[in-house]
């Protein structure tokens, strides 16, 4: 098989949108995609409402898998996409091959979770029926 193409979803603080994006690309496209998330910033930990969110809807335990990592800590990507960012997405050294554009939910209700989460969902599918040999 060839090899998978690298991905990485992008966001300032890497600690929400892009690690649940990270996660289903895991889940539902490992055999495509290899996936990393990153940020310019990172957080000691993953937001709670999306570990509990993704955890109860996948069965994916993001805080046994995953980390906040910074963009220098991660391979050189094949495509990078930004989550949205709202005040300007940093800077990575190339431009975005795509920015989904998803609001943050961080401190809102579950609704607002559920509704990115589903949204990632979606759009990791896609990515991956683009990128399938």
């Amino acid at each position: 098989m060839k090899n998978k193409k690298k991905v990485a979803f992008i966001c300032v603080h890497n600690s929400c949108r892009s690690q649940i994006a990270e996660a289903l690309t895991r889940h539902f496209a490992a055999d495509v995609l290899e996936s990393y998330s990153a940020g310019t910033e990172t957080k000691p930990r993953i937001n709670p409402d999306a570990v509990r969110l993704v955890k109860q809807l996948y069965g994916i335990d993001m805080e046994q898998t995953q980390y906040s990592k910074l963009i220098s800590d991660i391979p050189q990507p094949d495509i990078v996409i930004s989550m949205g960012c709202e005040v300007g997405c940093p800077y990575i050294g190339r431009e975005f091959d795509d920015n989904w554009g998803l609001d943050d939910p961080t401190g809102k209700e579950d609704a607002a979770f559920l509704q990115v989460i589903q949204q990632i969902e979606a759009k990791v599918l896609e990515l991956a029926k683009r990128n399938a040999p």
